[in-house]
């Protein structure tokens, strides 16, 4: 029986290599001469301190430009966590990289397909989807179904197995 797996996944070496051109970037340019600006990587997080909210906002700005000239979709970032004070008048901000598909989304998409009466089974396997068919057809017009969606988490469509 076809079927083929929904996920999403970052590549964290391609994140890894977007910071450092930020950290190159921050460097060279003119206005972050004599600023305190840093953006660093641990597991799913990255941490960006900034002098204020405007040097803070450019840093953010960099990052989605370096992550899209890494070919990233920039929409794996979350910048949703809150803006806090750190020592000697600085901010610092967390932003998130998506990895997996949450409970609640995954969820939205199995209902969505269950609504669209296509004739393919759903099944939520961790932070993955996996979407099964008697014909791959009905399989393509599940991914086209789940693109149409107003998803702003990329979504990957992988291991189609026939």
């Amino acid at each position: 029986m076809p079927s083929f797996d929904i996920v999403s996944k970052t590549e964290l070496a391609e994140v890894d290599n977007a910071l450092a051109g930020v950290r190159r970037e921050i460097e060279t340019r003119y206005d972050f001469k004599g600023s305190k600006c840093t953006v660093e990587r641990v597991e799913n997080d990255i941490t960006v301190n900034a002098d204020d909210q405007t040097k803070l906002d450019q840093v953010h700005e960099l990052l989605r430009v370096y992550m899209t000239r890494r070919k990233l979709d920039a929409n794996f970032l979350d910048f949703s966590a809150k803006v806090e004070k750190a020592a000697g008048d600085t901010v610092r901000h967390v932003v998130k990289v998506r990895q997996g598909i949450a409970q609640d989304l995954a969820k939205q998409i199995v209902k969505a397909i269950k609504d669209s009466k296509l004739k393919v089974q759903v099944s939520i396997q961790g932070d993955e989807l996996r979407v099964t068919g008697k014909k791959r057809d009905d399989l393509q017009d599940a991914i086209q179904h789940v693109r149409g969606l107003k998803i702003e988490q990329p979504l990957q469509y992988v291991n189609f197995r026939d």
